[in-house]
């Protein structure tokens, strides 16, 4: 990319999209170019096309996505299904049809089968059963990283797929009905503490074990990679580390000072046992994440007390 090169962010406001902007805006491009959702619905076809027929992006970061933790997935499958497929195949086939030089769809590690050798790599998307309480946005992303490999193979569209782990960090969504795990646990440890609460109820066993990459290290690995990578093949993002919910939740607790104790809802579904991303070719092609977990949960806790508790 050039510095004067016109790069769409889609989904600009969220978690990622907002992590990517901010990288950008660092490193010095100019010509960005953002629609929030009541000024462009990514699900209508027609919008997207017209949008793209004039702002004629020349590089398109796919970040937009319907996203949220497991009450959230198993909830509303539906429109977890629908919501992200139009997404993503508006933008793809809009960016195609106007002559995108390049575009990266963010997926997530959630496409991985349920029970997939520890760590996941690239090669074992469809190998197996998914987890059954996110299968409906898994199945969204496939599609989408599937949309890219054929975009390419058919056109020759330089399309690629990157696959983000369990992300946190700025801007994250901290509502206990459709959050994930570690916002949910700022939040929920947070609350007790200001209440005086003895005690924090954490969903299911605490066994589960989950990597978590701060946003800001995604959204660095994507310019990168936007620069660096043009394989058809997806590319993992993560820390290459993993925690169980257990230890999350002490180490979240030891963070925001909460002296309560903690309790384990096992009536809860623990989803996934484990989801740990093989990092070797990302690390390969040269790119490491520099922000570790307790230093990005204080930096999220800063950013949550700023924008959720004083606001």
């Amino acid at each position: 990319m050039e510095k004067t090169s016109k790069i769409y962010i889609a989904g600009h406001r969220g978690m990622v999209g907002s992590a990517i902007l901010r990288r950008l805006e660092a490193d010095g491009y100019k010509n960005i170019i953002t629609r929030t959702s009541s000024e462009l619905d990514l699900r209508n076809q027609r919008a997207v096309q017209e949008f793209f027929e004039n702002e004629q992006p020349d590089y398109v970061f796919l970040a937009a996505a319907k996203v949220g933790g497991i009450y959230a997935n198993n909830t509303f499958r539906a429109e977890f299904l629908y919501d992200n497929l139009m997404i993503e195949a508006n933008i793809i086939h809009a960016a195609h049809l106007n002559g995108v030089k390049k575009l990266m769809f963010l997926g997530s590690s959630c496409i991985y089968p349920k029970m997939a050798p520890q760590p996941l790599k690239e090669e074992y998307l469809l190998t197996g059963p998914l987890e059954q309480t996110n299968e409906p946005y898994a199945i969204a992303k496939i599609a989408g990283i599937k949309l890219c490999e054929s975009y390419r193979d058919q056109y020759d569209s330089n399309f690629i797929s990157v696959m983000p782990t369990n992300l946190y960090g700025y801007n994250d969504n901290y509502d206990l009905q459709n959050s994930h795990v570690l916002p949910a646990l700022i939040r929920k440890i947070h609350e007790a503490k200001d209440n005086g609460a003895p005690t924090v109820t954490v969903w299911g066993t605490g066994s589960p074990k989950r990597e978590f990459l701060f946003a800001d290290d995604l959204a660095a690995a994507c310019v990168y990679l936007m620069d660096n990578y043009n394989g058809r093949e997806l590319v993992n993002i993560g820390t290459g580390e993993d925690i169980s919910i257990k230890d999350l939740a002490l180490l979240i607790k030891e963070v925001i000072g909460y002296e309560g104790e903690l309790e384990f809802d096992t009536s809860k579904p623990d989803g996934t046992p484990r989801k740990l991303m093989d990092v070797g070719k990302l690390h390969s092609l040269g790119f490491k994440h520099k922000i570790e977990l307790r230093e990005g949960i204080a930096l999220a806790y800063a950013d949550f007390k700023e924008k959720y508790v004083t606001a």
